[in-house]
């Protein structure tokens, strides 16, 4: 019986084994662990497929700091000292130092080949302990993110490294046999769904933890989309990874008090020298976090939607309103027009019915005053078809679909400029437009956003000093800032806080304006999920800053109307 038990115990340690190589031989994603001092001491066949080095290459000799972007890792440090309230050395420790503090972190940065070559990857880190608790080196794991690829975050590796990473509670880390009986259950696996590994390990697939409904939406969904019928079960959440193909899906596990909670899982086969699948690896994050966040967006955008639905229907109700009436003043203002010297005649012959002389000089002046009022009637007419006109076109952007693209916003200032040249000669403005960084976004949109504030600020310039306008941009992990600075006449703190309402002019007296240029540029950036904000004081120039998000992440679908 000893003998029984002791060759069992032997074959669940071989099965394990044999896991854990697989899971380490994955080129699906780089697992570099390092010592405590950060010292490579691992790097999988993953990493050496997506950084290009050999294992023998780096390891015993660099940290995952040097193939990293240096301004990321000198902005992620920085960062890191703000929001931690301690300085932190911008190398290696700035990759680990919230995983040194027990704090769960997956970040995202630039990775650097040995070609010198980039790519955009999400990283997670973990620090691994032993017996003792003490740290004795860091486990990154990282996934290309050139398409928007979720962390796969998982590693056995050999001896204390393979423990501690086991051992680790930031990420469910569930092993099955080829059959999909669960064979490892990690700390992590135990923290989010509750059972405890000898609950599940020989005994349940993931299939069993998942919501039955789901599975069975997965199966149908799958079986038309690759032609063959598909079993609602735990064939339904590897078939993908079975075949070879790259499989990270949402779904809702329910942990072993009846609960739930939404999860993203990736899924890899596990094969053995022979390429046999001898098993599955799925690793799951806790997803409850990012679907507040989406439904929190989704409240917002429906009611930027409601809010920018009203405006249209403002102006379109404003613009034909105003129509019919114009069109009356215009034909008035054109029947004197032409009736002008008719009336020069009347009032002569009225004048010589008087008595009076029809040279006398009061002719002259009724004669200005008929041309005054002609003029005064055309220029009105002409503003108020202006004011219909802008109406018309804020009612035609709201509905115009964005359409993203990458974009120059250096170049996009100095055309900007150049459409503006006569007025910033004619106040004799200097303006200053640096590098910028460039930003994917809606061009025509950025056009306009941009166009209204460089011409107001050339409005603002005064007369008693020489006018400059300056354009800078700071920037952070997710988002650009551009600010435009000018020296003008600034804005009082009472029309500060309504410069952005619609109808609510903010030039000057002599360039007046129609009050929709900065309602208009607020309405855009908020629809490209940007803020615009304005600073300023009464003769203390004025700075407007447009925040944008750098990364695109609204579909057509999504954006506000």
């Amino acid at each position: 019986m000893f003998d029984n038990a002791r060759k069992q115990a032997e074959e669940v340690l071989l099965k394990a084994g044999a896991l854990q190589k697989a899971i380490f031989d994955s080129a699906n994603f780089s697992s570099i662990a390092t010592d405590a001092n950060g010292v490579i001491q691992i790097f999988n066949v993953g990493a050496e497929r997506m950084l290009g080095y050999a294992a023998d290459e780096v390891m015993n000799k660099i940290t995952p700091a040097d193939i990293s972007d240096p301004q990321e890792v000198i902005a992620r440090a920085k960062a890191l000292s703000v929001e931690l309230g301690t300085p932190i050395t911008p190398g290696f420790e700035a990759l680990v130092f919230k995983a040194s503090r027990g704090i769960e972190d997956i970040y995202e940065l630039t990775y650097i080949r040995k070609d010198r070559s980039r790519f955009p990857a999400v990283v997670s880190v973990t620090a691994l302990r032993d017996a003792q608790d003490a740290i004795i080196g860091y486990l990154l794991i990282g996934t290309d993110n050139t398409a928007r690829k979720l962390a796969e975050e998982a590693l056995i590796k050999a001896g204390a490294l393979q423990k501690a990473i086991f051992d680790s509670a930031n990420f469910s880390s569930i092993a099955t046999d080829a059959n999909g009986v669960i064979q490892i259950f990690n700390v992590g696996a135990e923290r989010m769904l509750g059972y405890a590994a000898a609950d599940v390990m020989d005994t349940i697939t993931p299939a069993d933890i998942s919501d039955p409904k789901e599975v069975i939406a997965r199966a149908e969904a799958l079986s038309i989309e690759l032609g063959t019928p598909i079993a609602p079960g735990f064939e339904a959440l590897v078939f993908k990874a079975s075949r070879g193909i790259e499989d990270i899906y949402e779904l809702t596990y329910i942990r072993k008090d009846g609960s739930r909670f939404p999860a993203v899982v990736s899924v890899t086969a596990l094969r053995d020298a022979q390429g046999t699948i001898i098993g599955y690896l799925l690793i799951g994050t806790d997803n409850t976090a990012r679907k507040q966040v989406e439904a929190e967006q989704k409240k917002l955008y429906q009611r930027l939607r409601e809010a920018n639905e009203e405006i249209q229907r403002f102006a379109h109700v404003v613009s034909h309103d105003l129509r019919s009436p114009l069109v009356n003043i215009m034909g008035f203002a054109s029947e004197l027009d032409a009736s002008r010297k008719e009336i020069f005649e009347r009032l002569a012959m009225l004048r010589a019915q008087l008595g009076g002389d029809p040279n006398n000089a009061s002719d002259d002046a009724l004669r200005a005053d008929v041309e005054e009022a002609l003029s005064f009637i055309k220029s009105s007419v002409g503003k108020m078809d202006r004011l219909i006109a802008a109406l018309l076109k804020l009612a035609r952007e709201g509905q115009r679909e964005f359409q993203p693209q990458f974009i120059d916003m250096s170049q996009l200032f100095r055309t900007t400029l150049d459409a503006l040249a006569y007025q910033t000669q004619a106040v004799h403005a200097q303006i200053s437009i640096g590098e910028l960084p460039s930003i994917t976004s809606d061009r025509l949109a950025l056009e306009q956003v941009f166009s209204n504030l460089m011409d107001n600020a050339v409005k603002y310039l005064r007369t008693d000093v020489p006018g400059s306008i300056e354009v800078r941009a700071t920037e952070t992990a997710a988002s650009i800032t551009y600010e435009v600075h000018d020296n003008g006449r600034g804005i009082d703190v009472k029309d500060r806080e309504r410069v952005f309402d619609l109808f609510r002019r903010s030039g000057v007296q002599d360039r007046p304006g129609d009050g929709m240029g900065l309602a208009h540029a607020r309405t855009l950036v908020r629809r490209l999920g940007g803020s615009i904000n304005v600073d300023s004081g009464a003769d203390c120039g004025t700075v407007f800053s447009v925040t944008l998000p750098k990364r695109w992440s609204l579909a057509p679908s999504e954006m506000v109307a």
